[in-house]
């Protein structure tokens, strides 16, 4: 994975915009500060037609080439080498070196790598031609080469869904385009025009993204681990767009639940974001009760769930405070769908993740507990609000939601669920379920929870080494960020992502997949997926608030089989510093640095 903090230093920033938390009023109440708006912008009234955008855009040149055309008589491509190094940014009259292609017949191709997954698009940029007509061009982006290869249509093949991924575009004499608006790693492009040539002087990557700064850190004696606690930091770093999306090319979308580790991840790498209120203010605009968020029952409990971990971690009570009248009546409706039996009876769309759907019987178990979570973390809100009556409410359904404890079967989602809620005894069900072929039946979604669950019943260990084994494995296959599903049995006699499959081999891209995510639609940058970095900030580096803006915090490392770790974590004070090691006698050293005003417990 790059790093973005290096990445920058070396590609020309394009142009820096404002800050989706100051709104533009902020920016432009005089004439100072609004002068160098064009005329018809100007003024109070017209303020609303400019909206600012909270990201920026760079250029970034591929790596390598994965794969070109063979040069023939009916088509040649001369200097491709010339396409991976940085040179020109401006089309002259003087320009001497381009990649020619040549289409005497057939169309040349070329299958370019830019070395991590990005979002955005492509610039193309053209020297002189004897005709000065637009030269036409295929353009097909992959989050894979297999995906940046193939065609659209079909069971596996790749989709246009969310985002265009493989259209033809023009591009002008002495001039350049830019395509695209998508999650990708490798480009193909091939040229169209028959009996023709065209000289490219650039071909390079617009990257679109938030310029934040990594303020948490991860580093341990495993550099795997370190690895993957980047990877889904940066994972997550790709999702914030305009919102919190769940993917950049496909789920372009704010589902509330998967909206959950992707906070975790950004409030232990970045810090309070804006794009966090902004989202959760969208689903709640969009969902007036008694409609579900999604339309799915348990993404509005994870809406509330993330506004108690959102205000104990930030210590924002004014926020708490504007989703006072909605909360309160959220969870009036939850208390409404309890049975006289004590079970829940949600309606709507009964969903905890994708390989958990088929089974009602798993998804009860899951509800059950997330409900009475709901409650627990309702309770705790309603008494910040200053609400007795909710919080009896709350403690009511919690207290006749316990009475009934389903069996969760062999499902670790609906044990880790169980466990979280305070349900079942962590270590039993960790012996019993979580621990039993530890990396099988697991998503990159609820393996958080699985974690969590597993922490909860003191097997560090055993949560390190399914990390390993299961992020790692997405590493193992080339991966630079984080998918939305992943099966360890996919990596048999497979090839990786960015390499073209060898025959005998399976596209571990497109030859697997499940549900609504099958073949090359599913998306190989998915924030759901980013569990194990907010996970190792709090359990191996040992960070956990206690009072609601870590007035009051934790820190008590657990190293695991780890020599050693060190880190930081950001909170509304400052920055938090921790570093231990493993001792020859065995026991941990520790040692930490907060800020001024946080009292710290271990």
């Amino acid at each position: 994975m790059i790093n973005l903090n290096k990445l920058i230093k070396f590609i020309p920033i394009l142009f820096f915009v404002l800050i989706l938390s100051h709104p533009l009023e902020q920016f432009a109440q005089t004439h100072e500060q609004n002068k160098f708006l064009p005329e018809p912008l100007q003024g109070d009234k017209q303020l609303n037609k400019v909206i600012p955008d909270p990201r920026v855009r760079a250029f970034v040149y591929p790596e390598r080439i994965v794969w070109q055309s063979e040069n023939s008589d009916q088509s040649e491509i001369t200097n491709s080498n010339y396409l991976i190094t940085q040179h020109t940014q401006q089309v002259t009259l003087e320009n001497k070196h381009f990649c020619t292609m040549i289409n005497n017949g057939k169309s040349p191709g070329i299958l370019l790598d830019f070395g991590t997954e990005l979002y955005g698009g492509i610039q193309i940029m053209l020297g002189q031609m004897e005709e000065k007509t637009p030269a036409k061009f295929r353009v097909r982006f992959g989050e894979s080469v297999g995906e940046a290869m193939s065609d659209t249509g079909g069971v596996h093949d790749a989709t246009n869904d969310h985002s265009v991924r493989d259209f033809k575009i023009s591009a002008p004499w002495l001039g350049k385009v830019d395509v695209g608006n998508t999650g990708f790693r490798f480009v193909r492009i091939d040229f169209l025009d028959k009996n023709r040539s065209v000289p490219i002087l650039a071909l390079r990557a617009i990257f679109t993204y938030r310029d934040l700064e990594y303020k948490g850190s991860f580093v341990s004696s495993d550099t795997l681990l370190n690895k993957i606690w980047e990877t889904g930091a940066y994972t997550v770093n790709l999702c914030m767009q305009n919102y919190l999306w769940d993917g950049i090319k496909r789920d372009r979308l704010v589902w509330i639940g998967d909206m959950h580790p992707e906070t975790m991840t950004i409030l232990s790498a970045f810090g309070a974001n804006n794009i966090i209120k902004s989202s959760l203010n969208l689903a709640k605009s969009n969902t007036p009760l008694p409609n579900w968020m999604n339309g799915i029952s348990s993404y509005s409990m994870w809406w509330l769930i993330i506004q108690h971990d959102y205000y104990m971690y930030t210590g924002d009570k004014r926020y708490l405070e504007e989703n006072k009248d909605y909360i309160l009546e959220l969870l009036k409706q939850f208390a409404k769908f309890i049975g006289p039996d004590n079970q829940e009876d949600l309606n709507g769309m009964r969903f905890l993740d994708w390989p958990t759907s088929g089974d009602p019987k798993v998804i009860h178990a899951g509800l059950q507990a997330l409900l009475i979570k709901t409650f627990q973390e309702g309770s705790y809100l309603c008494g910040v609000l200053e609400s007795p009556q909710e919080e009896k409410l709350c403690q009511d359904a919690i207290n006749r939601l316990k009475k009934y404890v389903p069996n969760p079967g062999n499902s670790k989602q609906a044990a880790a669920l169980m466990v979280l809620a305070g349900m079942e005894n962590p270590s039993r069900l960790d012996k019993d379920v979580l621990a039993v072929d530890p990396t099988q039946k697991l998503s990159t979604f609820y393996g958080y929870y699985v974690l969590q669950a597993r922490a909860m019943a003191g097997d560090i260990e055993g949560s390190l080494n399914v990390i390993r084994k299961y992020w790692g494995g997405m590493l193992k296959m080339g991966a630079t960020t984080f998918w939305e599903d992943f099966d360890l049995s996919w990596m048999k006699n497979a090839s990786r992502i960015d390499e073209l499959t060898k025959k005998g081999e399976h596209d571990i891209h497109g030859d697997y997949g499940n549900y609504c995510y099958v073949g090359y639609r599913l998306s190989l940058c998915h924030g759901w997926a980013s569990g194990p970095t907010p996970w190792l900030s709090e359990h191996i580096l040992g960070i956990k608030p206690v009072e609601p803006g870590f007035k009051v915090v934790k820190i008590k490392p657990n190293l695991g089989d780890l020599k050693w770790v060190k880190g930081t974590f950001p909170t509304p004070y400052g920055i938090i510093s921790v570093s231990a090691k493993r001792l020859v006698n065995g026991k941990i050293e520790t040692n930490y640095k907060v800020p001024n005003g946080i009292k710290v417990i271990n």
